[in-house]
């Protein structure tokens, strides 16, 4: 059986963390710190302005000379912002983090903000369904089932 995003976010959880485009770049860049994650949404309430992850940070603020305490994450954020529903598979996850060049999804559900998955929850999701099969296999095998 193929793992979902909701597979995904019941091992994980659902925990979201947000900036608002008005925030600083260091204010972001430090929630990223405390939390150890990679990207954070750019939210206004409840709607998506974008996603701020340190790519952003590096090309965007680092090479163009821009000081993190003085830019709002709305200038250095994406705006096109790839996402995914509970129901999406992992595979499905990782086709869509290839083809757009991202690492980070935030999950949808009826237009609100219900999660995010990260590349490394994508890959470690697909490892634990792989070793979920060869186990399932080599009891097949062995004939110890």
């Amino acid at each position: 059986m193929k793992k979902t995003v909701l597979d995904i976010l019941r091992r994980k959880g659902r925990d979201v963390w947000s900036v608002g485009p008005d925030q600083s770049i260091y204010e972001a860049l430090q929630l990223m710190a405390d939390k150890n994650i990679g990207a954070v949404l750019v939210l206004r309430g409840d709607h998506i302005e974008g996603i701020f992850s340190e790519r952003d940070y590096a090309r965007k603020v680092v090479l163009r000379g821009k000081a993190s305490r003085e830019t709002k994450v709305g200038e250095a954020m994406t705006r096109m912002v790839a996402y995914v529903g509970l129901n999406n598979t992992v595979e499905e996850c990782m086709a869509l983090m290839t083809d757009k060049h991202v690492r980070h999804l935030p999950v949808l559900e009826e237009d609100r903000v219900v999660g995010m998955v990260s590349i490394g929850d994508a890959v470690q999701a697909k490892i634990s369904e792989q070793e979920f099969m060869i186990e399932q296999l080599e009891s097949y095998i062995t004939g110890s089932w």
